[in-house]
């Protein structure tokens, strides 16, 4: 399984940086003294789920590491509008240069992990977990994962390297009996395989994989329904998963289907950013 290291998290957070600052903060380089200081507080301006306190902490730390960045809440919590969620003091040139990246970060996270907690809301109470997709901002993948876990959603796969997905386009290509025989040389048995359906036909194909996990894509609930009828009639130790044309108001039904998973690329993809001010104190 990928993961998204603290060596990533700082890769990230220093490109932010750069791309922001350039050559330098002319303003705050012209206008702030050296040996200015600051207190400060970051504020919610709407409610929402909290994340990404750290990597802001880390946004001030790594341009000047003077700068003490004090968490007042924890990463999923859930928090009124007009609440403070972390104090900052120290170097003031070192906090006014950081504070766009370090609430940008804030934004964006804090965004798709409410955005996540609603949809997992609208899931109960069924057991029925809500998975992410790839569908994430290139190079922002391992925070955005785990936004959505702060949310109270689970990971996906990471990349293409954790574990099978045969797709229809797959199947198309190489076709069910060549797929098969390929699957038999051994090599991938200990990984994770999951295949992909559109239909109740091809949920019986795909069964000669011994998938772990097989998707029913954009299929829906009544036709689901008729999927779990016949996995639990044959007694199958596989999980299934419902992906496509699943929102907000319709996830309720397909929660009830007895799945085990739903797969939503819109966690990450349709993300209203939590908006965030840093007030002087």
């Amino acid at each position: 399984m990928n993961s998204f290291s603290r060596t990533d998290i700082k890769r990230v957070v220093n490109q932010a940086l750069k791309e922001d600052i350039g050559r330098g903060d002319i303003t705050t380089e012209c206008l702030i003294s050296r040996d200015k200081k600051m207190t400060a507080v970051i504020i919610t301006k709407e409610p929402g789920v909290i994340c990404g306190l750290d990597i802001a902490g880390l946004v001030f730390k790594t341009l000047d590491k003077r700068i003490k960045f004090i968490s007042l809440v924890r990463d999923g919590a859930q928090i009124g509008s007009g609440r403070q969620i972390a104090k900052i003091s120290g170097p003031a040139k070192g906090i006014l240069s950081a504070e766009r990246v370090a609430l940008n970060f804030l934004s964006l996270l804090s965004g798709i992990a409410t955005r996540t907690q609603a949809f997992v809301k609208k899931t109960k109470p069924s057991k029925v977990k809500i998975l992410d997709t790839r569908k994430t901002i290139p190079g922002l993948r391992g925070l955005e994962k785990y936004a959505v876990k702060a949310g109270g959603g689970f990971n996906h796969r990471f990349g293409l390297d954790d574990m099978f997905l045969i797709k229809e386009n797959h199947i198309d290509i190489a076709g069910l009996k060549d797929i098969k025989e390929r699957l038999k040389k051994g090599r991938f048995l200990k990984i994770k395989l999951e295949a992909e359906a559109r239909n109740l036909s091809e949920f019986k194909d795909v069964l000669c994989f011994k998938p772990d996990i097989i998707m029913l894509d954009n299929m829906t609930p009544k036709n689901i329904r008729q999927v779990v009828k016949l996995k639990n009639k044959l007694s199958l130790d596989i999980k299934i998963e419902a992906s496509g044309n699943i929102n907000i108001d319709n996830i309720a039904a397909y929660a009830s289907t007895g799945i085990d998973f739903i797969s939503l690329g819109t966690l990450t993809k349709d993300i209203d950013a939590l908006d965030f001010s840093l007030e002087i104190t």
